[in-house]
């Protein structure tokens, strides 16, 4: 079998690298890739949204699946577009894409169909969004509307940050389409956690569940960014949380969309906060999580290609996954500067001293190549991933890894996997 993958980021490296260990497949594509998925596949150099030019490649080609990693393309069609030349492609289409590239859709569905999630208002004007402000009490969760990379959600504890929030995000255009709506929701308090499931539109087959940490700094300080960093198990779902997310939001929400007239295949993803023991949905992405998917893939034992096969065919029916019983942690390096303007172009030393470690595996996101040499190119650069015996010693492996890597300007958070370690010991 042939097999693309659409995009360049660690997401895509990881899908990638899992892919190529299936017998069933003969030959990887990556559009555009990196240097890392050159190491599996053959990239070819086409951006991941255009639709176009990616669908004559396939057709050219005779892919038998295509996979959409970023969020972009499928929110521009391409599943649509696939499809109606005879292609099979993993990904929704783009009215179910929505889930994710609107959040006030999002919010809508939730409510229409009773799946758990904070209240909130919508807001089109910037005037009425401040006036809201005002009468209300902190703190407050300000979200553009649209896509923003993992950076349009501003927690604010005070009415002055949510001012200057929504500002930001509708006067000053920060995310700039993106902003034109904003939702702002109640502030839940508990633990936060990431839920990917695959579902074929009837069957949803849950993942591993993972914590991702988005905060640019150590014990979730600083702005959001993409993610720093993930971990897989994330103790804090216990396998009766875990029923309850399935029975109160994973199989609920995609019965929501069938009823909605928007039938949902591919990934979804749930990034739940745990609010006293009970699960609320903080947000919908309709793809495989980056980095969480680093840390779910290195834990699972089954043939992914055959997984989502299985799922573009209506086929899930009966299946379950094995897991690898031993957990994982992703360290994501970023550039200096992110997840504002950064460094481009630094020379990466020391990943071949990380790639002989055993249990470790260096996903590239934001490089290329320069005379020979890898180089930085985007803001989160690496994901260092590792496997243990246990959390810690994960934990251990990653940042060993992690401390062979270098370049200029080169940056990561510390703390990674710390809260999975307290809530092991159930502090």
């Amino acid at each position: 079998m042939k097999v693309l993958v659409i995009g360049s980021g660690g997401r895509e490296h990881a899908l990638v690298w899992k892919l190529s260990q299936s017998p069933l497949v003969k030959k990887i594509y990556a559009a555009p890739g990196n240097p890392g998925t050159a190491l599996h596949a053959e990239n070819v150099i086409i951006p991941a949204e255009d639709i176009a030019g990616l669908k004559a490649f396939a057709l050219r080609e005779r892919i038998d699946l295509t996979i959409v990693g970023p969020e972009l393309p499928l929110t521009l069609g391409i599943t649509d577009a696939f499809r109606a030349s005879g292609l099979r492609v993993f990904g929704p289409t783009k009215a179910a894409a929505e889930l994710e590239a609107s959040k006030v859709f999002s919010k809508e569905v939730m409510f229409r169909h009773n799946i758990p999630t904070a209240f909130y208002k919508k807001f089109d004007e910037p005037g009425a969004a401040l006036g809201y402000i005002e009468t209300h009490n902190p703190p407050f969760v300000v979200k553009a509307d649209g896509l923003a990379a993992g950076k349009g959600v501003i927690i604010c504890q005070t009415k002055k940050e949510a001012s200057k929030a929504i500002t930001l995000i509708m006067k000053e255009k920060a995310f700039g389409a993106a902003g034109k709506r904003v939702v702002i929701e109640e502030f839940l308090r508990g633990e936060e956690a990431s839920f990917l499931a695959i579902t074929d539109g009837k069957t949803v087959l849950p993942l591993a569940p993972a914590q991702d940490h988005k905060a640019i700094y150590d014990n979730d300080k600083g702005p959001n960014t993409g993610g720093m960093g993930a971990y897989s198990p994330a103790p804090v779902i216990t396998p009766a949380l875990e029923r309850e997310i399935m029975d109160s939001i994973m199989a609920p929400t995609v019965k929501a969309m069938e009823a909605e007239g928007r039938p949902y295949s591919g990934v979804l993803y749930a990034g739940v906060m745990i609010c006293g023991g009970r699960p609320k949905v903080l947000e919908f992405n309709c793809r495989f999580g980056d980095p969480e998917t680093q840390p779910i893939l290195m834990r699972l034992e089954d043939d992914l290609f055959d997984v989502l096969m299985s799922a573009v065919e209506g086929k899930l029916s009966g299946r379950t996954l094995k897991w690898k019983d031993r957990p994982s942690v992703c360290v994501v390096m970023s550039a200096r500067g992110y997840p504002g303007d950064y460094l481009k172009g630094s020379e990466i030393k020391g990943l071949d001293e990380a790639a002989k470690m055993p249990e470790v595996m260096v996903f590239h996101a934001g490089t290329s190549m320069k005379e020979g040499k890898v180089v930085t190119s985007g803001g989160r650069v690496l994901g260092v991933t590792a496997l243990g015996a246990d959390i810690n010693e994960a934990i251990d492996n990653a940042y060993r890894a992690v401390n062979t890597i270098s370049w200029e300007g080169a940056y990561f958070r510390r703390d990674i996997g710390k809260k999975a370690l307290k809530q092991e010991s159930g502090i």
